[in-house]
């Protein structure tokens, strides 16, 4: 999905719940009508200057604006999502969405070779959901890891030290990350 496609379609929404014109968004955030509205055709091609200044205008995050917030149905095509290191393991983002709080989905590639992925913590209320998809891990709270191997489904407090360990040369697991919306900070997953 293009960035600016998400934007025009999360501003239109927010507008739309308050009840707001495409003027009144406009002089909120000091800005014409006419940059709003193409903004929200989304023709426009905003600045992270003017994404703030809207959002401000809104009441919400930039991230809102700019999270995808999973109302429509989205397919992720295998070659859109590529794999890259993250310290001892590889991570495959799928999707990120933002709602009541902030969900991201991704696949990690373990290898024991690499030794264990210590994680930090992701705030206040954040959970890891893994399925463990191939091969043996020991994952989860730091101070008490356990074992788990393909089909084994897990999941524990991500808001304090954890990791991610594979026992067998390779394993792979898919993680969904919940972080609760306690704030409007934004803070999200680093998978």
């Amino acid at each position: 999905m293009d960035a600016n496609d998400m934007v025009a379609r999360n501003l239109r929404r927010f507008r739309e719940e308050r009840h707001l014109s495409l003027a009144e968004i406009g002089r909120r955030a000091g800005l014409s009508k006419q940059t709003v509205a193409s903004i929200e055709s989304g023709e426009g091609n905003p600045t992270v200057d003017t994404i703030e200044r809207l959002a401000s205008a809104l009441g919400v995050s930039i991230r809102a604006l700019v999270s995808e917030f999973g109302n429509e149905v989205f397919v992720q095509p295998r070659d859109a999502a590529p794999w890259r290191d993250d310290g001892t393991l590889q991570v495959r983002q799928l999707d990120h969405a933002f709602g009541s709080g902030n969900v991201t989905n991704s696949v990690l590639r373990l290898e024991a070779n690499r030794g264990p992925s210590a994680r930090k913590p992701q705030g206040r209320g954040a959970l890891r959901h893994c399925l463990v998809l191939e091969g043996r891990v020991r994952l989860g709270p730091a101070s008490a890891p356990v074992m788990a191997q393909a089909g084994d489904f897990l999941r524990f407090p991500a808001d304090a030290p954890h990791l991610f360990e594979a026992i067998t040369p390779q394993a792979t697991l898919f993680v969904c990350t919940t972080i609760p919306q306690l704030s409007m900070d934004g803070q999200s997953s680093t998978f």
